[in-house]
């Protein structure tokens, strides 16, 4: 079970001079399976949030529980994407997808079995004795998602996975994220910038409040995953709908959009 349960979070950090607030009595519930993109303001917290998730930074006060248990540090089946990567540019594309089983001192011929079929579920496998620099940006993040996979991981928490990607890749790796779901069933959390991909990636949108960061609104999005969505009225009717709920948050200016059908960029 990886059904997330957030209660009166707060999160502050302590700078130089001043004390900056990143969570104030954030409250939310996701269920187990269940796709959630996270949205808002540059700074209100969305970051701070997933690592609070994923057992990386402690929160001040409030309840965070993943599967019905506290979390109190790094969870065995939750796995974290950032942006930069974060592969070794020294160990090979197998090397990095299975080092998270080597952490775990996961047994050697387990481990090159999970990472090879993890590499071929993202379209890498041919590339397994290769380099990181010898790969594209778009394939660097698939192996990212390559290591993850490896994982097993219950609960898959991105942040802004696909944000220094060009338009197709992106567009391209979307479905990829969008097609594993499909055949895993975990739970997934995503925050990103982009007004359409909240809405393609997220069975529920939630929309954060300018810092310190609280649920200012979800957006229920039930036809997310059904096939030719993105094509369809009711997609262009819901990125309607958060952008109008992001322009109510003061948060356009900080928000990506590609202006689906001709409307105006909200970026």
């Amino acid at each position: 079970m990886a059904d997330v349960c957030a209660h009166g979070l707060s999160i502050a950090y302590e700078g130089v001079d001043r004390r900056v607030d990143a969570l104030d009595g954030l409250a939310l519930s996701v269920a187990d399976g269940e796709p959630v993109a996270i949205i808002g303001p540059s700074g209100c917290g969305k970051s701070t949030l997933l690592l609070a998730i994923a057992g990386l930074v402690a929160p001040d006060s409030g309840e965070l529980l993943v599967g019905g248990t506290p979390v109190t540090g790094p969870r065995l089946h939750t796995a974290l994407i950032l942006q930069d990567f974060g592969l070794l540019p020294w160990k090979t594309v197998a090397h990095n997808a299975g080092l998270g089983l080597e952490i775990r001192h996961v047994a050697a011929a387990e481990r090159s079995a999970r990472v090879a079929e993890a590499l071929d579920r993202v379209g890498l496998a041919e590339f397994a004795n290769a380099y990181p620099a010898e790969l594209s940006g778009g394939m660097r993040q698939r192996l990212a998602l390559a290591r993850a996979l490896a994982l097993d991981a219950h609960l898959l928490l991105m942040d802004e996975p696909l944000s220094a990607l060009d338009a197709l890749t992106r567009e391209d790796l979307q479905g990829l994220l969008l097609d594993i779901w499909r055949q895993r069933g975990h739970t997934s959390i995503l925050v990103t910038h982009s007004i359409e991909e909240a809405i393609f990636l997220g069975r529920r949108v939630v929309v954060l409040t300018p810092r310190p960061g609280r649920v200012a609104a979800i957006v229920e999005n039930p036809e997310m995953g059904d096939p030719g969505f993105r094509d369809t009225p009711a997609f262009y009717e819901r990125c309607a709908e958060l952008r109008r709920l992001l322009a109510a948050e003061g948060a356009l200016e900080s928000v990506q959009s590609e202006a689906p059908h001709g409307e105006a960029s909200a970026s």
